[in-house]
């Protein structure tokens, strides 16, 4: 099976003081196979109440989702913080994130896991990982801010694995048995393995 329309998918690296998010779009509308959409970061401000900053978040994200025609979105997972209150404030983000994004099919990576798909080895340094964006997306340069340039990584971790024959066994078992006609990519799936 080969994906017979394009996937629109959304990026998001949570924090509370700033969430980086990318949207890019593959498929074959797209003349260089990947193509950046939008990017950018949303800044809360420390003197906010921490309910106000999560809804700002909320609110910015929501906005984007209800502006492009998403087919996906990936969340970075959280993988460990020297900081407790760090640790607090990213796991209150990624919940509003995935709220945010609940109607969506969503994946979530760990930082790893975002090294190896990209760059194809999992201790990476973190601009390593920003120039192979830039390269696969054929950027004139690597994206910034930092927030912004993880997101769209994390957009093409969902971008390679949706493409995967791997992934897409995997969903086909998975969800044909709930939906017996099941449209994925404009092709119905059999039910029979």
């Amino acid at each position: 099976m080969t994906i017979k329309s394009d996937l629109v998918v959304l990026g998001l690296d949570p924090g509370l003081a700033t969430t980086g998010y990318g949207i890019i779009r593959a498929g074959l509308s797209t003349k260089r196979g990947w193509e950046v959409l939008a990017g950018g970061v949303i800044t809360t401000d420390k003197s906010m109440e921490a309910a106000a900053r999560l809804r700002l978040i909320y609110t910015n994200i929501s906005a984007l989702i209800n502006e492009f025609p998403l087919t996906g979105a990936a969340i970075e997972e959280i993988f460990m913080a020297r900081n407790h209150k760090t640790l607090i404030s990213t796991a209150q983000t990624r919940g509003v994130l995935l709220l945010a994004t609940s109607n969506i099919p969503t994946r979530e990576y760990t930082p790893l896991q975002v090294k190896k798909r990209i760059t194809g080895y999992g201790t990476a340094t973190k601009y390593q990982v920003q120039k192979m964006v830039q390269e696969l997306l054929r950027l004139p340069e690597i994206p910034q801010p930092d927030d912004m340039a993880d997101s769209l990584a994390l957009a093409l971790c969902y971008c390679i694995e949706a493409n995967s024959p791997l992934y897409r066994a995997d969903q086909q078992k998975r969800y044909t048995e709930r939906t017996p006609d099941l449209q994925i990519w404009g092709e119905t799936l059999s039910t029979k393995f």
